[in-house]
Protein backbone atom coordinates (compact mmCIF):
# COMPACT_ATOMS: atom_id res chain seq x y z
CA UNK A 1 0.00 0.00 0.00
CA UNK A 2 1.14 3.24 -0.93
CA UNK A 3 1.42 5.84 1.94
CA UNK A 4 -0.61 9.00 2.84
CA UNK A 5 0.27 11.92 -0.13
CA UNK A 6 1.13 15.37 0.06
CA UNK A 7 -2.35 16.41 0.68
CA UNK A 8 -2.80 14.21 3.40
CA UNK A 9 0.14 14.81 5.01
CA UNK A 10 -0.67 19.02 4.57
CA UNK A 11 -3.84 18.42 5.87
CA UNK A 12 -2.38 16.49 9.26
CA UNK A 13 -0.11 19.16 9.58
CA UNK A 14 -2.30 21.99 9.57
CA UNK A 15 -3.00 21.46 13.48
CA UNK A 16 -6.77 21.22 12.40
CA UNK A 17 -7.61 17.97 10.86
CA UNK A 18 -11.09 16.61 10.13
CA UNK A 19 -9.89 13.07 10.08
CA UNK A 20 -12.64 10.12 10.10
CA UNK A 21 -12.12 6.17 9.31
CA UNK A 22 -13.94 4.46 6.56
CA UNK A 23 -14.32 0.70 6.11
CA UNK A 24 -15.16 -1.46 3.43
CA UNK A 25 -16.12 -5.11 2.93
CA UNK A 26 -17.03 -6.92 0.26
CA UNK A 27 -17.62 -10.87 0.61
CA UNK A 28 -16.70 -13.61 -1.37
CA UNK A 29 -19.81 -13.68 -3.47
CA UNK A 30 -19.58 -9.94 -4.51
CA UNK A 31 -21.88 -8.43 -1.66
CA UNK A 32 -19.93 -5.17 -0.64
CA UNK A 33 -20.74 -2.81 2.90
CA UNK A 34 -19.52 1.03 3.44
CA UNK A 35 -18.61 1.94 7.99
CA UNK A 36 -17.83 4.91 9.04
CA UNK A 37 -17.55 6.53 12.22
CA UNK A 38 -18.46 9.91 10.92
CA UNK A 39 -21.43 11.21 11.87
CA UNK A 40 -22.58 11.67 8.25
CA UNK A 41 -22.64 9.12 5.15
CA UNK A 42 -19.49 9.57 3.08
CA UNK A 43 -19.00 8.20 -0.36
CA UNK A 44 -16.24 7.58 -2.50
CA UNK A 45 -14.80 4.78 -4.76
CA UNK A 46 -18.23 4.43 -6.36
CA UNK A 47 -19.31 2.98 -2.61
CA UNK A 48 -21.51 5.04 0.58
CA UNK A 49 -20.04 4.67 3.54
CA UNK A 50 -22.76 5.01 6.52
CA UNK A 51 -22.55 6.30 9.74
CA UNK A 52 -25.60 4.61 11.60
CA UNK A 53 -23.95 1.38 11.99
CA UNK A 54 -22.11 2.02 15.42
CA UNK A 55 -18.86 0.14 13.71
CA UNK A 56 -15.60 1.39 15.63
CA UNK A 57 -11.93 -0.40 15.12
CA UNK A 58 -9.30 -0.35 17.30
CA UNK A 59 -6.15 0.87 16.45
CA UNK A 60 -3.81 -0.82 13.60
CA UNK A 61 -1.07 -3.06 14.62
CA UNK A 62 1.63 -2.25 11.23
CA UNK A 63 5.24 -3.00 11.20
CA UNK A 64 7.97 -2.89 8.61
CA UNK A 65 9.26 -6.34 7.21
CA UNK A 66 6.83 -9.86 7.15
CA UNK A 67 5.38 -9.19 10.59
CA UNK A 68 1.42 -9.65 10.37
CA UNK A 69 -0.69 -6.65 10.56
CA UNK A 70 -3.53 -6.88 13.04
CA UNK A 71 -6.03 -5.20 13.88
CA UNK A 72 -10.29 -5.73 14.89
CA UNK A 73 -13.54 -3.89 14.29
CA UNK A 74 -17.14 -3.90 16.51
CA UNK A 75 -20.06 -3.21 15.43
CA UNK A 76 -24.07 -3.12 15.66
CA UNK A 77 -26.19 -6.29 14.18
CA UNK A 78 -28.61 -4.77 12.23
CA UNK A 79 -31.32 -5.71 9.22
CA UNK A 80 -29.65 -3.18 7.60
CA UNK A 81 -25.91 -4.07 7.93
CA UNK A 82 -24.15 -7.04 9.12
CA UNK A 83 -27.00 -9.34 10.41
CA UNK A 84 -26.40 -12.43 12.88
CA UNK A 85 -27.83 -14.89 10.08
CA UNK A 86 -25.44 -13.86 7.89
CA UNK A 87 -22.06 -14.00 10.16
CA UNK A 88 -23.89 -17.89 11.21
CA UNK A 89 -23.83 -18.77 7.62
CA UNK A 90 -20.28 -17.77 7.27
CA UNK A 91 -21.04 -15.41 4.52
CA UNK A 92 -18.34 -12.70 6.13
CA UNK A 93 -15.39 -15.82 6.45
CA UNK A 94 -12.64 -14.60 4.57
CA UNK A 95 -14.06 -11.64 3.22
CA UNK A 96 -11.80 -8.32 1.49
CA UNK A 97 -11.30 -5.15 4.21
CA UNK A 98 -10.51 -1.93 3.77
CA UNK A 99 -9.71 0.84 5.97
CA UNK A 100 -8.91 4.24 4.99
CA UNK A 101 -8.35 7.29 7.32
CA UNK A 102 -10.52 10.39 5.34
CA UNK A 103 -11.29 14.02 5.11
CA UNK A 104 -14.53 13.99 6.02
CA UNK A 105 -14.65 17.90 4.04
CA UNK A 106 -12.90 16.49 1.37
CA UNK A 107 -13.09 12.45 0.55
CA UNK A 108 -10.36 12.78 -1.92
CA UNK A 109 -7.67 13.58 1.03
CA UNK A 110 -7.60 10.18 2.29
CA UNK A 111 -4.97 7.34 3.06
CA UNK A 112 -5.60 3.78 2.36
CA UNK A 113 -4.41 2.04 5.77
CA UNK A 114 -5.12 -1.58 6.02
CA UNK A 115 -5.54 -4.10 3.45
CA UNK A 116 -6.87 -7.67 4.41
CA UNK A 117 -9.15 -9.94 5.41
CA UNK A 118 -12.24 -10.80 8.14
CA UNK A 119 -10.52 -13.66 10.28
CA UNK A 120 -12.21 -15.06 13.38
CA UNK A 121 -15.95 -12.83 13.84
CA UNK A 122 -18.08 -13.33 16.90
CA UNK A 123 -21.43 -11.89 17.71
CA UNK A 124 -22.85 -11.69 21.21
CA UNK A 125 -25.52 -8.92 22.47
CA UNK A 126 -26.88 -8.00 19.46
CA UNK A 127 -22.97 -6.67 18.03
CA UNK A 128 -20.48 -8.41 16.11
CA UNK A 129 -16.25 -8.50 16.83
CA UNK A 130 -14.49 -9.15 13.86
CA UNK A 131 -10.83 -9.85 13.90
CA UNK A 132 -8.71 -8.31 10.98
CA UNK A 133 -6.12 -9.87 8.94
CA UNK A 134 -3.52 -8.40 7.16
CA UNK A 135 -2.05 -9.12 3.92
CA UNK A 136 0.36 -10.78 5.24
CA UNK A 137 -1.05 -13.32 6.81
CA UNK A 138 -0.92 -15.04 4.05
CA UNK A 139 2.83 -15.95 4.23
CA UNK A 140 2.03 -18.31 7.30
CA UNK A 141 0.39 -20.82 5.03
CA UNK A 142 2.89 -23.59 4.14
CA UNK A 143 3.96 -23.97 0.49
CA UNK A 144 5.00 -26.33 -1.53
CA UNK A 145 4.52 -30.24 -2.66
CA UNK A 146 3.73 -32.74 -0.24
CA UNK A 147 5.05 -36.27 -1.24
CA UNK A 148 2.56 -38.43 0.01
CA UNK A 149 0.83 -41.88 -2.09
CA UNK A 150 -3.08 -40.20 -2.27
CA UNK A 151 -3.55 -36.72 -4.23
CA UNK A 152 -3.25 -33.21 -2.87
CA UNK A 153 -5.57 -31.52 -5.23
CA UNK A 154 -8.53 -30.17 -4.62
CA UNK A 155 -11.20 -31.85 -7.10
CA UNK A 156 -11.97 -29.22 -9.54
CA UNK A 157 -8.96 -27.04 -8.63
CA UNK A 158 -6.32 -25.69 -11.05
CA UNK A 159 -3.71 -29.09 -9.79
CA UNK A 160 -6.82 -31.54 -10.95
CA UNK A 161 -8.04 -29.70 -14.03
CA UNK A 162 -11.61 -32.20 -13.95
CA UNK A 163 -14.30 -29.89 -15.61
CA UNK A 164 -16.97 -30.83 -12.16
CA UNK A 165 -19.81 -29.21 -14.97
CA UNK A 166 -19.04 -32.41 -16.56
CA UNK A 167 -22.16 -34.66 -17.51
CA UNK A 168 -22.78 -37.61 -15.35
CA UNK A 169 -20.68 -36.32 -12.39
CA UNK A 170 -23.36 -33.85 -11.05
CA UNK A 171 -26.76 -33.12 -10.60
CA UNK A 172 -29.19 -30.03 -9.67
CA UNK A 173 -32.47 -31.12 -7.98
CA UNK A 174 -34.91 -29.52 -5.18
CA UNK A 175 -34.58 -31.35 -1.81
CA UNK A 176 -37.51 -33.71 -0.66
CA UNK A 177 -37.11 -34.41 2.70
CA UNK A 178 -34.34 -32.17 4.91
CA UNK A 179 -33.71 -33.19 8.40
CA UNK A 180 -31.62 -31.79 10.65
CA UNK A 181 -30.27 -29.35 7.51
CA UNK A 182 -28.07 -32.24 7.31
CA UNK A 183 -29.23 -35.26 5.91
CA UNK A 184 -31.69 -35.11 2.50
CA UNK A 185 -33.91 -37.80 0.87
CA UNK A 186 -34.76 -38.63 -2.25
CA UNK A 187 -37.53 -41.38 -3.93
CA UNK A 188 -36.21 -43.12 -6.57
CA UNK A 189 -33.32 -41.16 -7.17
CA UNK A 190 -31.17 -43.54 -8.54
CA UNK A 191 -29.61 -42.27 -11.35
CA UNK A 192 -25.82 -42.38 -10.33
CA UNK A 193 -24.10 -45.11 -8.13
CA UNK A 194 -24.58 -45.47 -4.55
CA UNK A 195 -21.48 -43.75 -2.57
CA UNK A 196 -21.09 -41.36 -6.17
CA UNK A 197 -21.07 -38.62 -4.19
CA UNK A 198 -19.44 -39.15 -0.94
CA UNK A 199 -16.97 -37.05 -0.53
CA UNK A 200 -18.40 -34.67 -2.95
CA UNK A 201 -20.42 -30.89 -2.36
CA UNK A 202 -23.19 -29.80 -2.23
CA UNK A 203 -24.05 -25.96 -2.96
CA UNK A 204 -27.53 -24.43 -2.20
CA UNK A 205 -28.99 -22.48 -5.26
CA UNK A 206 -32.04 -21.39 -3.74
CA UNK A 207 -33.66 -19.57 -1.41
CA UNK A 208 -32.04 -17.83 1.58
CA UNK A 209 -29.23 -19.68 1.94
CA UNK A 210 -27.66 -19.54 -1.93
CA UNK A 211 -23.99 -19.47 -2.44
CA UNK A 212 -23.33 -21.69 0.77
CA UNK A 213 -22.21 -25.18 0.89
CA UNK A 214 -21.22 -28.43 2.64
CA UNK A 215 -19.02 -31.67 1.94
CA UNK A 216 -20.77 -34.31 1.87
CA UNK A 217 -19.79 -37.32 4.37
CA UNK A 218 -22.33 -39.87 2.67
CA UNK A 219 -24.33 -41.42 0.02
CA UNK A 220 -26.08 -44.61 0.21
CA UNK A 221 -29.52 -45.87 -0.31
CA UNK A 222 -31.93 -46.98 1.94
CA UNK A 223 -34.99 -48.75 0.78
CA UNK A 224 -35.30 -46.78 -2.67
CA UNK A 225 -34.70 -43.78 -0.92
CA UNK A 226 -31.18 -42.19 -1.54
CA UNK A 227 -29.77 -40.58 1.81
CA UNK A 228 -27.32 -37.89 1.22
CA UNK A 229 -25.30 -36.99 4.59
CA UNK A 230 -23.26 -33.81 4.86
CA UNK A 231 -20.32 -33.47 7.26
CA UNK A 232 -22.28 -30.96 9.10
CA UNK A 233 -25.33 -28.81 9.26
CA UNK A 234 -25.62 -26.43 6.31
CA UNK A 235 -25.17 -23.16 8.55
CA UNK A 236 -27.70 -21.22 6.36
CA UNK A 237 -31.38 -22.23 5.38
CA UNK A 238 -31.95 -26.20 3.86
CA UNK A 239 -34.92 -27.26 3.76
CA UNK A 240 -37.66 -29.38 1.65
CA UNK A 241 -37.94 -27.45 -1.76
CA UNK A 242 -34.51 -25.71 -1.79
CA UNK A 243 -32.60 -26.76 -5.09
CA UNK A 244 -28.97 -27.79 -4.47
CA UNK A 245 -26.09 -29.39 -6.75
CA UNK A 246 -24.63 -32.37 -5.80
CA UNK A 247 -21.29 -32.73 -7.40
CA UNK A 248 -19.35 -36.65 -7.45
CA UNK A 249 -16.79 -37.18 -5.06
CA UNK A 250 -13.29 -38.15 -5.32
CA UNK A 251 -10.96 -39.63 -2.38
CA UNK A 252 -7.71 -39.24 -4.06
CA UNK A 253 -7.17 -42.74 -4.71
CA UNK A 254 -4.70 -43.70 -7.95
CA UNK A 255 -7.59 -46.01 -8.79
CA UNK A 256 -10.55 -44.11 -8.22
CA UNK A 257 -8.62 -41.07 -10.70
CA UNK A 258 -8.26 -43.26 -13.60
CA UNK A 259 -11.50 -45.62 -13.42
CA UNK A 260 -14.09 -43.11 -12.39
CA UNK A 261 -12.58 -40.08 -13.91
CA UNK A 262 -10.07 -40.71 -16.43
CA UNK A 263 -8.01 -38.00 -15.39
CA UNK A 264 -4.76 -39.98 -14.24
CA UNK A 265 -2.45 -37.32 -16.48
CA UNK A 266 -3.40 -34.40 -13.45
CA UNK A 267 -3.01 -37.15 -10.94
CA UNK A 268 -1.10 -35.37 -8.11
CA UNK A 269 0.24 -37.52 -5.59
CA UNK A 270 2.60 -40.52 -5.57
CA UNK A 271 1.24 -43.81 -5.49
CA UNK A 272 4.41 -45.65 -6.11
CA UNK A 273 6.09 -43.80 -2.98
CA UNK A 274 7.77 -46.69 -0.64
CA UNK A 275 5.75 -46.96 3.06
CA UNK A 276 7.02 -47.35 6.26
CA UNK A 277 7.52 -51.39 5.48
CA UNK A 278 9.75 -51.05 2.97
CA UNK A 279 11.81 -48.21 5.06
CA UNK A 280 12.06 -51.64 7.62
CA UNK A 281 12.86 -54.70 5.24
CA UNK A 282 16.13 -56.72 5.51
CA UNK A 283 17.88 -59.40 3.29
CA UNK A 284 16.82 -62.60 3.22
CA UNK A 285 17.42 -65.20 1.38
CA UNK A 286 14.34 -67.37 1.07
CA UNK A 287 10.55 -66.17 -0.14
CA UNK A 288 9.71 -62.21 -0.87
CA UNK A 289 11.03 -60.09 1.91
CA UNK A 290 8.47 -56.80 1.34
CA UNK A 291 8.34 -55.96 5.33
CA UNK A 292 4.87 -56.48 6.04
CA UNK A 293 3.10 -57.71 8.40
CA UNK A 294 3.82 -61.83 7.11
CA UNK A 295 7.42 -61.39 7.29
CA UNK A 296 8.66 -63.02 10.30
CA UNK A 297 10.78 -60.48 12.14
CA UNK A 298 11.70 -63.01 15.06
Amino acid sequence: MAGPSTAFLEHAASGLTNFSRCWAIRRADGVEYGFTDHDLPLSFEGLTFKAETGLTAAALTQSTGLSVDNSEALGALSDAAITEADIEAGRFDGAEVRAWMVNWADVSVRWLQFRGTIGEMRRAGGAFHAELRGLTEALNRPLGRIYQKSCTAVFGDKGCRFDTKTAGFFSELAAERVADRRILRWAGFADFDVQWFQRGRLDILSGDGAGLWGTIKDDRFIGKDRVVELWEPMRGILEAGTVVRLTAGCDKRFETCSAKFSNIVNYQGFPDLPGEDWMVRYPKRADANTGGAEDDFT
